[in-house]
């Protein structure tokens, strides 16, 4: 059973919540696991989704709760299910049964706890899938240490250049200091992980060890994608892995961020990728076609929650 906090600083808000006794933190989780889906996922990494696809976990609530977030029906805990931590070790035979690389545990920083004491369990039952930590970076560095079992690898966005130069931040996440807090965190997820490694699965080529670092072009930021870009290529260089994605999808309006409120033009997105190579960076992952769908969402819908008896 986990222990929880009984003043929660699990995240960088540290808004020291008795989520013990059941109160709800900034992320909105309680003492409950929830979670909103966990089933196979096609459209990660091609390393990440391979073979039948990721075994992805996707998780309910979010410390982070960007205003423009494509899961934003679980961000803000509108859909999920509570689960035991003996189910989520269950869930991650399951998946392992359907054929699952890994399993992709979607935003799962706020219930840590649980999801050790299931991960745990699931090694001594001889679980031997890679764990994917697939996270926002808005995450405190001495937490991933304590729960370092929780991940071989790291799927890591890093969204925002550094304020003051940049309000994006503060204006879409309300977190003015992410840039220090992602760098730091990041710092700490390539010294834990280290260097990318892989092996063959299925014939495909899977990764199991190492960092994955996403960037999210949005709308009207080339500049800052650009400046954000350089910084992890003269800070990691080729000791990560870089994806540089186009898929920011408006799924609403935003009166207070009316820029938000179209898809990244095509052309933004090339003038990205040239930069990158303009910074010798040859090798990363990038999107062609039309990525800004909504069919990429998947269904929250509790698909493989529950066990089939009680589905």
């Amino acid at each position: 059973m986990a222990i929880l906090p009984t003043s929660c600083n699990l995240c960088p808000r540290a808004c020291g919540a008795n989520r013990a006794a059941g109160e709800r933190g900034v992320c909105g989780a309680g003492a409950d696991l929830r979670i909103a889906r966990a089933a196979l996922h096609e459209w990660e990494e091609p390393p990440i989704s391979v073979g039948a696809g990721s075994g992805a976990v996707f998780f309910s609530n979010c410390p982070l709760r960007c205003v423009y977030c494509q899961n934003a029906q679980i961000a803000c805990g509108h859909q999920g299910t509570a689960i035991s931590e003996e189910r989520l070790t269950d869930i991650f035979f399951e998946l392992a049964g359907q054929g699952a690389a890994n399993i992709n545990l979607v935003t799962p920083g706020h219930y840590l706890p649980q999801i050790a004491v299931a991960v745990a369990a699931a090694r001594e039952r001889g679980f031997d899938l890679p764990l994917v930590f697939n996270t926002s970076s808005f995450e405190r560095a001495e937490v991933l240490r304590t729960y370092r079992d929780c991940a071989d690898v790291y799927l890591a966005d890093f969204k925002y250049w550094m304020s003051p130069a940049s309000d994006a931040a503060a204006r879409y996440s309300h977190a003015a200091d992410y840039f220090d807090v992602a760098t730091r965190a990041l710092d700490t997820m390539v010294d834990l992980a280290g260097s990318p490694r892989f092996d063959s699965f299925g014939g495909e080529e899977r990764i199991v060890g190492g960092v994955v670092v996403r960037h999210l072009l949005l709308p009207g930021r080339v500049e800052e994608s650009k400046k954000v870009m350089s910084f992890l290529w003269h800070r990691y260089g080729t000791s990560v892995l870089y994806s540089v994605m186009n898929q920011y999808t408006p799924l609403r309006a935003f009166p207070e961020a009316p820029e938000l409120d179209a898809p990244v033009p095509n052309e933004d997105y090339e003038r990205l990728l040239d930069a990158l190579d303009d910074l010798g960076m040859t090798d990363y992952f990038w999107q062609e076609g039309a990525a800004a769908k909504e069919s990429f969402i998947p269904a929250f819908d509790s698909t493989g929650v529950l066990p089939k008896d009680e589905a």
